[in-house]
Parts: structure tokens; sequence; C-alpha cells
């Protein structure tokens, strides 16, 4: 609805006739926290089209001067048809249409020049935006890369894929219209009053005296208006949560009989929304009648002054007509100003927002990494400390050595640091104190990416994109032939399902993969770890959420998966974990045992009570 408001006030600006329009604004958005600051830094930015934009500049100027010059010029037409008429009348000559011809031809060709340089900056205008958004949004991707995961486990998705689409849509659109009507308001504004002058003092003065009378009806308008709009676009707001609330919920709604309820409170809010709807758009629905009404009053004080110095001898009937087109042109502009300032708000806050992103510190990496081409995966965690704030450890003092080849199960109850175990080895965050080695080298001299290129993982929460099937398993080794592919989905015991598909494995996953059950997905998770041969594993509860048929068949394929490798397992089932070469018991962020399934049970200790509880509900 605000939409619908903004939509026709931009309407009203282009048809209003005399000054009132002038008043009145389209709504802003957010604004800049550091307005100069961001500006400053977004022309910074923009350095590399500066000619560019001084050449669009020039072109704004030089069109504005010869629109300005139009009426001027064709008032002389006016002036030449009507001394004619007069003439005509009088018996003492005739209408020069010669010379009425050549004048017109004469603005035709003034506008078809205005025309050609409006054409060109505009066109240039375009070219500019278009690249700093390009060079904006590849800046962002490529900073996504080098961001610590802290920062996304810290906001919302949302909001940084608001950065990417939203405000850098709106900073474009905002800065491809912003400068030059910037420029056009103010280069007409200054000509048109110019013009005003030479023509008539008097009448300018008389033309000046409505725009105040006409801002106060409108601004009153605008604020009675106004809150009536904000409140309808909090319960249209309401009306959408609660239609996809009830909707989503549409089983449990019609289970507990709770169908009379929702529609009572549906008419509730829609009866607000209809009351608040209906006045804002009948204020809103003034501002023409009441623009309309002044801008009237103002056109005829105008030709009447004009009338009696036209009587006079003063000025010209052409000026006049000359006179009123420049009023009009006049009052717009202003308008375009209360615009291009809620647009550069706009531009500036959307520019600050992506200018934050860009400045977030990043993942530092070291200056002379160690190289690690093939790991063969002996771990060592020694007295690793750890917390997400420094004042919050969640991991105490983690001690542990996993030979090349071993599978350690890692459990315990919820909160007890086992996943923090993983993302500490993956590098997504880095150790407060004490260090984690890969083959004896600690992994902070590592490249991030090459330390990545020797761990796989599978989570629980499995990712495939919009694609094949054949380009979903690929993904953990894009180089892979079409037979290596099929071998990694036989391991996987994916291979027969894919073939019973209509297009095998040319089939193609929707964005998400609801056409295969949860169980397949993993599947082709784990055939994507296979093909991807890296020498540590890390499988993250990935059997808690399938039935115990498809549990069967994931376990088989992760057996093959971790063989030979050096594999972490977090157990959501503790009879997943009974050939483990190692368990580690954790709680609090420490390890309290650690051994084989057999010897754990026999220390009848905090594992044996896990174990004996066999409360599957639990994450663990």
């Amino acid at each position: 609805m605000a939409e619908k408001a903004q939509t026709m006030q931009k309407s009203m600006h282009s048809s209003t006739p005399f000054g009132a329009q002038a008043m009145v604004g389209g709504g802003g958005g957010d604004k800049a926290k550091n307005f100069g600051g961001t500006l400053k830094n977004l022309l910074h930015y923009m350095k590399d089209f500066k000619w560019i934009i001084v050449t669009v500049t020039i072109f704004a100027i030089c069109s504005t001067t010869f629109t300005i010059f139009g009426p001027k010029i064709l008032s002389q037409a006016i002036t030449e048809l009507f001394n004619g008429l007069v003439k005509k009348y009088e018996g003492t000559g005739e209408i020069n249409f010669t010379k009425i011809g050549q004048i017109l031809f004469f603005v035709l060709v003034i506008y078809l020049i205005s025309f050609i340089f409006a054409f060109a900056q505009g066109w240039l205008m375009s070219g500019v935006t278009q690249k700093v958004t390009y060079k904006m949004r590849l800046e962002i991707s490529e900073k996504i890369n080098r961001m610590p995961m802290n920062y996304f486990e810290s906001r919302t998705i949302g909001d940084v894929l608001s950065r990417i689409t939203n405000d850098i849509d709106t900073l474009g659109q905002s800065l491809n219209q912003s400068l030059t009507q910037l420029i056009t308001s103010v280069c007409t504004i200054l000509g048109v009053l110019i013009m005003m002058l030479s023509i008539s003092p008097l009448m300018t003065v008389v033309a000046f005296i409505i725009l105040p009378v006409s801002g106060g009806l409108i601004t009153l308008v605008v604020k009675l208006s106004q809150k009536y709009f904000k409140m309808q676009q909090n319960y249209l707001g309401k009306i959408n949560g609660q239609v996809e609330e009830v909707i989503s919920g549409l089983t449990i709604v019609r289970l507990f009989n709770e169908e009379k309820q929702a529609m009572t409170e549906f008419k509730k809010q829609n009866d607000i929304l209809f009351q608040s709807a209906w006045k804002s758009q009948f204020l809103s629905g003034l501002m023409m009648p009441i623009m309309n009404f002044i801008g009237n009053l103002g056109y005829v004080g105008v030709a009447i002054l004009g009338g009696v110095l036209a009587y006079n001898g003063s000025i010209t009937v052409g000026d006049i007509q000359a006179f009123i087109q420049y009023v009009r042109n006049f009052t717009q502009p202003i308008s375009q100003l209360a615009q291009v300032s809620n647009m550069l708000q706009s531009m500036t806050a959307s520019a600050e927002r992506v200018f934050e992103f860009l400045a977030e510190a990043e993942e530092a990496e070291v200056k002379n990494p160690v190289q690690l081409e093939k790991a063969r995966g002996e771990i060592a965690f020694e007295h690793v400390r750890f917390g997400y704030v420094p004042e919050k450890i969640v991991i105490k003092d983690f001690n542990s050595y996993i030979n090349a080849g071993e599978m350690v199960a890692i459990v315990g109850p919820t909160g007890a640091g086992k996943t923090t175990m993983v993302k500490l080895l993956m590098r997504f965050y880095d150790v407060n104190a004490g260090a984690i080695k890969i083959d004896g080298v600690d992994i902070k001299s590592l490249k991030r990416s090459d330390l990545r290129k020797n761990i796989g993982m599978v989570l629980q929460d499995t990712w495939l994109f919009k694609g094949t099937i054949m380009e979903n398993i690929r993904y953990g080794k894009l180089d892979a032939t079409d037979e290596e592919v099929y071998e990694a989905a036989k391991a996987a015991n994916v291979h027969h399902f894919i073939q019973t598909l209509s297009k095998g494995y040319q089939m193609e996953l929707n964005e998400e993969s609801s056409n295969i059950s949860q169980g397949q997905k993993q599947l082709l998770t784990i055939a994507r770890a296979i093909l991807a041969d890296k020498p540590i594993m890390i499988l993250d509860e990935a059997t808690s959420s399938v039935d115990t048929r498809t549990e069967k068949l994931i376990q088989n394929a992760m057996n093959r998966l971790m063989k030979g490798r050096t594999s972490f397992v977090i157990a959501h089932r503790l009879s997943t974990i009974k050939d483990a070469d190692k368990i580690l018991v954790m709680d609090c962020g420490d390890i309290v045992e650690q051994g084989t399934h057999a010897e754990l049970l026999a220390q009848k200790g905090f594992y044996a009570q896990l174990y004996n509880s066999q409360f599957e509900d639990i994450t663990i």
C-alpha cells in the first residue's frame, strides 16, 4: 500500500498545475548514520568514472538549458500569430505563416538538441551505475569467501542477502536518478527564475505568493494521512503474517477445530486495515483537488495580471503563455529536489551498509604458510582452550591424539562442545590457547584452503544445489569422469536408486531438493564425499533423521567412506559407534572419558550411563 501511495504521489508531480506539487515529497527510507562520510566514500569508490560523470554533468546542463529557452522562443510564434490575427481583423495585413513556421522549426531543433544531450547523459549514467553495482556485487561475493564464520553465525542470512540484492539495487537506482535529476532540477530552477524575471518581475512575485498557501495545505493533508498510511502498512503486515501462519499450519488448525477463531482474528485485523486504508486513501485523494484548485487560482491571477500588462504594452501575448509554462516548469523541479533528497538518503543508507560489509574483518592468513599437499591424518589436540566470546569458555582443556586411519567417535550431551571441536579442526574458528596439529604441523601455520583440501564433511543438514544429480555428486571433484561418479554412487549405495529415476544421473533437483527423500539426499552427499577422496573425514550426526532401513544403507556407505581415513563421527545413536577405534566422551567442554566401547562400558562411568539410558530423542 505504501508503494501505491508513492506511485500516486509521483504521478501527481508530473500532472499537477501551478506550484502546489512542489511541496509534496516522496517518503524516505532508512537514513545513513554518517551521511557525509558515506557520500564521500561513495564518490571515492567511483573515482574511476569521474570523467564520465563530468561529461554527464555537462550534458545534463546543456539539455536543461536548451529546454529552458524553448518556451521563450515559442512565445514569439504565438505573438506573431496574435499580431497577424489583429492585422487581419483590422484589414491591415495577413498572418505571416512563413515566419511562424521558421520559429516553430527553430523550436523543434532546440528541443531535438535537448533530447540528444538528455539521451547521451542518460546512456552514460546508466553505464556508470551498472558498472558500480557490478563491481560492488563482485567485491561482496569475493568478500564472503574471506569472512570468518562467526560473522555469518551472528547474523541472519536475509541480512547478508539484503546487502547483495536490495541495498545494491537501491543504490544503483538512486544513483542513476539522483545525480542527473539534481543537476537538471537546480539548472531548471535558476534558468526558469531568470526567464520569469526577464518577462515580468511583478508576475513573478504573484506566482510566488501562491506557493506558501498550497504548501501549507498539502503539508496538513500529508500529516493527517501519514499516520493512517503507517497504520495501514502495519496491519497489512499483521494480516499477511496471520494468513501465512494459518496456511502453513492448516492441518493443526483443522485438527483442533480452530477455524472459527482464526477467522475471528482475521476479521478483527481486516476491519482495522479497512478503516486505516479508507482514511489514508481518502485524505491522500484530497491532494489533487486541492492542488488543482490553488493552482488554477494562481493561473487566473497570472493571466489577469498578464492581460493588464499586455494591454498596457509592457509584455506581449506570447510572453503570457511563456510565463505560464515557466511557472509550471519552475514548480516541478522543486518537488524533484525533495525526491532527490529522499533518494540521496536512501542511496547513502544502502551504500553505508555495503561499505560496512566490505570493511568487516577478514580471516587472517599466515604470511609464510607451511605446505601440506596430502595429509597422512595424524591429529593431535594439545591443551585446546576456546570460547566464542572471551568471557565464556566452551572448551577448557581438550587433549587427545588420533593415529592416521583411526575412527574416532565424539559423544556427549547437548552443549558439551562436540560440534565446536569440529569447527576448530576446520579452522572456522581459531583456538584461544593450545594447538591442533595435523601430521605434527600446527594448523595455524597452514593456509585455510590447504587445510580444508584435506578434510571432507558429511553433515546432518544436507546441502544440494539446483542442478542434476551428476553435477551435485561431481561437486566433490569437479574434474571427475562420469565413471568416477558412478563408482562413488555405488560405494554410497545410491547408484541403484538413481538408475530407477526417469532421467537417471541427469535428473534435475529442484531448489529445495524436495523431489527426493532425506535419506536419498544424505546418500548423495556421502557419494560426493567419497568422490572427493579426502584423507580426513568428519561425519556430524549423518543418520539422525532417517528410518532404520535407510540408516543401515547410510551406515554401510559411511563405513566405506571412512575406510583408510582418519574419521571423526559425532554420534547421535550410540549403537552406531561400537566399532570406533576411540570414543571421546565430552561434558562441559572437557574430555571426561576416552577409550573403546568395551573399555568405557567396563568403567561404568558417564559413557555407560549414556549408553544404557538409550534416550535416542536427546541429541548427544
